[in-house]
């Protein structure tokens, strides 16, 4: 939870160093091999690769430059990893640095199947490590000027307003994606105006107001507080009760407005557009296969399938079972 009156934070890396468009453009890159069963990580690893802002921040390496990590770097992985990506005359590489590192990431293994999901959490989590590059005596607010939360972070405000005297407490809660319920939810539109609705909360969740000084009913309202530069998406498709999958179709659109999903919802549409979007076939979450679709900076869109890079169209990439989607400024 994010305090109020902070002070303005120290930046590790300047805004400005944040291209939004691609600085250059050229042919889709290479296709990765799946050494074991590493999809879910093939995916996430080709999603980041075609995130601009990110791969105009690691093409220019101004990490790996000023890098003085000993050992494991996430940051500097992804920099060898995209350019080997890019700028490979192969039609496909193996992502061995990746793997050869999976441990520091997260709780992986090359042999065994992993969420898509998980792994893009992780891997933020490192790159951001790494961003911080030792500066561990740095204060919060310093930490969250790295590149990773320059690109990726947005805040979220909970206001809980007490039924009893309508006092009204607001929660800041910073984010690198958001995890949205789908069941139900025929369309994107729908799963967000779900998330925004206000709940009901009893007594006994433990909400205390200042006024009444002691616990009340209340309700609770989620809102986008502070817009990302790239929204990240996951439509939960995991049903908690049972681990079944939820299959249902959930559209989505090319071009997204948050405005409506806001705290402030007035004022300019915050428009996002579509460039990633990952895909999980299988009829249950625990086995399957993942594959995805990206945009490339020629503006093309392609289906990265492991090895495979084939060019499609947009109605074929907004008539998917989507499981990841990520969005731009």
């Amino acid at each position: 939870v994010i305090g109020k009156g902070m002070n303005p934070p120290q930046e590790i890396s300047p805004p400005e160093k944040i291209y939004m468009d691609w600085r250059q453009k050229r042919r889709p890159g290479a296709g990765l091999y799946n050494l074991g069963s590493t999809c879910y990580l093939n995916v996430i690893l080709q999603c980041l690769t075609y995130t601009p802002p990110l791969t105009n921040y690691l093409l220019s390496r101004q990490h790996s430059r000023f890098c003085n990590q000993q050992g494991f770097c996430m940051m500097c992985i992804m920099e060898a990893h995209v350019r080997k990506v890019l700028y490979s005359s192969a039609t496909a590489i193996r992502p061995r640095a990746v793997i050869r590192d999976l441990r520091f990431i997260g709780k992986f293994k090359p042999d065994i199947p992993g969420d898509a999901y998980e792994f893009l959490r992780c891997t933020l989590r490192a790159m951001h490590r790494a961003c911080l590059n030792g500066s561990s005596d740095l204060d919060p607010p310093s930490q969250r000027t790295t590149v990773i939360h320059q690109i990726f972070r947005g805040i979220l405000r909970s206001r809980v307003t007490c039924l009893s005297c309508n006092t009204v407490c607001d929660f800041y809660l910073a984010f690198l994606d958001v995890l949205l319920k789908i069941k139900g939810a025929s369309s994107l539109t729908i799963a967000l105006e779900n998330f925004v609705t206000p709940r009901q909360m009893d007594g006994r969740k433990g909400f205390k107001c200042s006024k009444c000084k002691k616990k009340v009913a209340a309700s609770k309202k989620v809102t986008f507080h502070c817009e990302p530069r790239v929204l990240t998406l996951c439509l939960g498709r995991a049903d908690v009760r049972t681990s079944r999958k939820i299959s249902q179709v959930v559209e989505y659109p090319e071009y997204l407005d948050l405005r409506p999903y806001m705290s402030d919802t007035a004022g300019e549409a915050l428009l996002y557009s579509l460039y990633a979007l990952v895909v999980h076939s299988g009829r249950t979450c625990l086995e399957g296969h993942f594959y995805c679709y990206t945009k490339a900076s020629n503006g093309q869109w392609y289906k990265m399938n492991d090895v495979t890079v084939d060019s499609c169209g947009i109605h074929t990439v907004l008539g998917q079972q989507a499981y990841l989607l990520f969005y731009a400024r």
